[in-house]
């Protein structure tokens, strides 16, 4: 049953679905504001968000050719991510230490242009094969827990959950992360790890980095729900 129900869904990737009335996509997006302010719900949610984070990292470091060991995601909500650089460079690991509080809200835009497009179902499928780098890289990590209950939730969405609970899913998936991405920021402003770390690679002060990422964050909300709505 799982497996045909798997079999189906995939089969509506490359289809085009019809988008939410306004109502409900601004309705899912009111319960992912809940998400990031309830503390009991943030609690959740942070997980979500510092999976997207620590991708992020991961993601353009590879992508630039450093080497990747490990992602770390700790049960209070905070990670890091180990990346070895291909030179000895000072600079070398910029990109992927700036992009980490933008991580969320890139993947928030990237979910909003396949809604608008039209390809609802491929959202959480692709979220789904985003984890499965992170599921290696997380091995090790006693938050490894997070990421395998955050896989098995999108397997059983997509392998028994009904088209429109996958649609409504895409579209709280692309809400939270454009909202995380903006609260997030908010919330460590100066105090930011990655802020030190660009701070000693760059000598400019750590409370240059958090205003760079917040217009970043923001500009992505506004667009993200222009296409959204």
């Amino acid at each position: 049953m799982l497996l045909a129900g798997l079999t189906a869904s995939l089969d509506r990737v490359g289809q085009v679905q019809a988008h939410l009335p306004v109502t409900a996509s601004v309705a899912l997006a009111v319960l992912a504001v809940l998400a990031v302010v309830v503390p009991g719900l943030l609690h959740a949610a942070a997980h979500i968000d510092t999976i997207a984070h620590e991708g992020a990292h991961a993601t353009v470091g590879s992508a630039l050719g450093h080497k990747v060991t490990h992602i770390d995601i700790k049960l209070n909500g905070s990670g890091g991510t180990g990346i070895v650089p291909k030179s000895a460079s000072k600079m070398a690991l910029f990109p992927s230490a700036f992009v980490g509080y933008l991580g969320p809200s890139a993947f928030g835009v990237g979910a909003a242009e396949l809604i608008k497009a039209g390809h609802i179902i491929a959202v959480p499928w692709v979220g789904l094969v985003g984890l499965v780098p992170v599921l290696y890289l997380a091995r090790k990590s006693i938050g490894i827990v997070i990421v395998i209950a955050a896989f098995v939730a999108l397997v059983l969405l997509l392998g028994a959950g009904s088209e429109g609970l996958q649609e409504a899913t895409a579209y709280g998936i692309a809400w939270f992360l454009l909202i995380s991405g903006v609260t997030t920021i908010n919330k460590h402003r100066k105090n930011a790890i990655d802020a030190g770390i660009l701070n000693e690679m760059t000598g400019l002060p750590r409370g240059f980095w958090p205003p760079l990422w917040f217009v970043g964050a923001g500009a992505a909300l506004v667009f993200g729900a222009l296409q959204l709505l």
